[in-house]
């Protein structure tokens, strides 16, 4: 399948470049999001009825991680309310932004600090760091509204903070812990935001769809159209669909996983591979599985046993699952080409951990999705029952589909993975049969863990 410039259609095109429709989504968006933290304050404690976990952790997830992500790539963050506030204040307007009287150049009015981000820290291990502290805590983040609330709280703040210190969105692109996530399996979505003419961005004056200009602003997320090879660090704002003189953007459909033709061989984005592809299967276990002393150790945090579970969490993704891997790519030179290595082939992996997590959720959303009901009926737990459902007795859904749907998502995500470690393992000139071996007996313990 060739690339579809869905672009070219002029309504869609309108429709992207208007800001009307995007701050629309916004605004609800952000509504729903400062709500959540005031349910998870205020309301009822308990978390199956409390709209915070119920919106956050079974409602916003199971769209973002069955539906946005593998279909849209980065196009939730091209509605998340996190950054709004925080980028309102440092350009200074809502809508369009308004050209100085000083400059011959078109910027923001918001005169915070506006300092750059720090150069060693332009890589997205700061949110390796910040997501693997959510998932340590993430038995008690998903059965307590008030930590619940308290953490979109801290994330709303630290938007705000990070807007008004430093340029463009450096929450976004360096810190959320979200982010990070998406970013990696966006690289499989079938959408891509990409420039048409490489000749016009090179010979383009004043570069606008970095810089902005009185149609839009420049790239919040600090990218130059013309260098985009990947979706990992496009958050599909549309501001250089808005701001290019020359109609050189496009919105295309192309084949999944196009991305990982050409594999990365930065560290921090391997090392994520890793955190994804461990934190699916100790969470299938300690959220589904049987074992009652992995439960306890999980969600009380701050005694012996749960740092005991935070030690054995952090092992198995920072050592066990890469030295395995390691193992798997072993054929040493020097150092720089085994790194190489090791980070071209763990491109692999990226298929496989995304069909973790859609497994993974299958179970999650189903097990949990007659909860959604009652909450938005009674979303503070106090007696409301607004549309009626608030007294829907909870039952699983789709329990005869769950483990054939789920086994269909491990296989397929296996198939992919061994394609994309061929074409890895080609660009590694290496054998991909280790890494695929590998994949199997991830695949056949993630089983194991859901089945």
């Amino acid at each position: 399948m060739s690339r579809i410039e869905l672009t070219r259609n002029l309504f869609i095109k309108k429709l992207l470049q208007s800001r009307y429709p995007q701050l629309t989504v916004f605004i609800i968006m952000l509504a729903g999001y400062i709500f959540a933290i005031l349910a998870g304050l205020l309301g009822t404690p308990v978390g199956s009825h409390n709209f915070s976990i119920v919106f956050v952790w079974i409602t916003w997830w199971a769209i973002l991680i069955l539906a946005a992500v593998p279909f849209f790539g980065r196009g939730w963050c091209a509605v998340c309310p996190i950054p709004l506030p925080g980028e309102w204040l440092q350009r200074g307007a809502i809508l369009r932004p308004e050209r100085t009287l000083s400059e011959a150049k078109w910027k923001s009015k918001g005169g915070w600090l506006n300092l750059r981000w720090p150069k060693f820290l332009r890589n997205i291990w700061l949110q390796n760091i910040s997501f693997l502290l959510l998932a340590l805590f993430s038995s008690v983040l998903l059965t307590t509204p008030n930590v619940t609330g308290i953490v979109l709280a801290a994330m709303l703040f630290m938007a705000i903070g990070s807007s008004v210190i430093f340029e463009r969105r450096s929450f976004c692109r360096y810190l959320c812990p979200i982010g990070g996530f998406i970013g990696l399996y966006s690289q499989t979505a079938p959408v891509e935001l990409r420039i048409k003419d490489k000749q016009i961005c090179v010979t383009c004056d004043g570069k606008p769809c970095y810089n902005g200009n009185e149609n839009g602003y420049g790239c919040p997320w600090d990218v130059f159209p013309a260098g985009l090879t990947k979706n990992t660090y496009c958050g599909l704002c549309m501001e250089c669909l808005r701001t290019c003189p020359s109609d050189n953007i496009a919105i295309n459909l192309r084949p999944f996983a196009s991305d990982l033709e050409k594999p990365s061989t930065r560290l921090d984005e391997a090392f994520k591979a890793f955190i994804m592809l461990g934190s699916a299967m100790i969470y299938a276990a300690v959220l589904l599985g049987p074992w009652g002393t992995l439960k306890d150790a999980a969600y009380h945090v701050g005694t012996n046993s749960w740092f005991i579970y935070a030690a054995v969490f952090l092992g198995i993704i920072f050592i066990l699952l890469p030295s395995l891997f390691a193992l798997c790519t072993f054929r040493f030179q020097n150092f720089n080409s085994f790194k190489k290595r090791f980070t071209t082939l763990s491109t692999s992996l990226i298929p496989l951990g995304l069909m973790f997590w859609v497994a993974f959720s299958l179970s999650f959303v189903l097990t949990n999705a007659t909860y959604i009901l009652a909450s938005f009926s009674d979303p503070l737990g106090l007696g409301w029952n607004l549309f009626g459902t608030a007294n829907v007795a909870w039952q699983p859904l789709l329990t005869s589909m769950l483990a054939p749907a789920q086994t269909l998502a491990l296989v397929g995500g296996l198939i992919w993975s061994a394609r994309t470690a061929q074409n890895a393992a080609r660009e590694a000139k290496t054998s991909p049969i280790p890494v695929i071996l590998y994949c199997l007996i991830a695949t056949i313990i993630m089983l194991w863990l859901l089945l």
